[in-house]
């Protein structure tokens, strides 16, 4: 059996690499969860209220996705509203 010492220096490396590849996965997350957006962000960035959001949904003219009783926003849809100048 072979014993393998392991230094000080080789755990630092180790925890080095380990935190970068942990936040090349975060990273990864996040830009994958800002493809959708909750309704707050939603009004926000059109600076719209509740109700007319609510008009944009039951028109059809924004599509949603409703998890739980919240609503989920593609921000794609958004953008193309946005540039339509549709609100």
């Amino acid at each position: 059996m072979a014993v393998e010492i392991i230094t000080r220096e080789d755990l630092e490396v180790f925890k080095k690499d380990l935190i970068n590849e942990i936040k090349k996965l975060l990273g990864r997350e996040r830009s994958t969860d800002s493809e959708w957006i909750r309704s707050n962000q939603v009004r926000k960035m059109l600076n719209i209220s509740p109700n007319t959001l609510q008009n944009l949904r039951v028109a059809g003219s924004l599509k949603y996705t409703k998890v739980g009783g919240i609503f989920y926003y593609k921000k794609a849809d958004i953008d193309s509203i946005m540039e339509r100048g549709d609100r």
